[in-house]
């Protein structure tokens, strides 16, 4: 192999660099060491104070997305779960206080029923408080899964008389479920 002197500074030996072999992908030559000693008299003998071969922090619209990026992959199960939550405290108010406006929703049953009636309510209470769980963080991974199997319930109940937008709004509600009962890093979580 052959050498040759290294310019400025004191003479030592460098290696020159080897030639390209066809074929084969070139072999980075490690970084020469510098001794601790002297790094303490010379800062900039140090490849980690060299700015070549620092890496600079990312300024402007890629650092503020890697940011962003950041926070919403540590909030966004969290606000899934309480937009979730609002959801179902929505429409379990509104099967508690009209529960006659919902009773053509209850399927094989007639709707005119006293029985329809019932089991809208029970269903609005279940709404309710699984909504009480998923926005105050209370075992959310079970309350979404709760939520998930009644989600499905309704998708299933509606996607008996056909797919319309509703039943493909659901199912996406449905979806959010499922993937909340799969987060095991939540935020604002109340613990036992």
């Amino acid at each position: 192999m052959s050498t040759r002197w290294a310019s400025g500074g004191p003479r030592s030996r460098v290696r020159a660099p080897a030639p390209p072999v066809p074929g084969r992908a070139p072999v980075p030559e490690p970084a020469a060491q510098v001794p601790q000693a002297n790094r303490d008299a010379d800062p900039s003998a140090d490849p980690s104070t060299d700015p070549s071969t620092r890496r600079t922090p990312r300024a402007g619209l890629p650092r503020l997305a890697e940011q962003v990026g950041a926070i919403s992959a540590e909030w966004a199960p969290t606000a899934g779960r309480i937009v979730l939550g609002l959801v179902f405290f929505w429409f379990g108010y509104h099967e508690l206080v009209q529960p006659g406006g919902w009773t053509q929703y209850v399927p094989i049953v007639s709707e005119s029923s006293s029985l329809a009636v019932i089991l809208v309510l029970a269903h609005g209470w279940v709404l309710f408080v699984v909504a009480g769980a998923l926005v105050a963080g209370i075992a959310p991974r079970a309350a979404a899964a709760i939520a998930s199997v009644l989600l499905l319930e309704i998708v299933i109940s509606l996607a008996v008389t056909g797919v319309s937008d509703t039943v493909l709004r659901d199912l996406g509600v449905l979806g959010l479920a499922v993937c909340l009962t799969g987060c095991k890093n939540q935020r604002l979580v109340l613990r036992g």
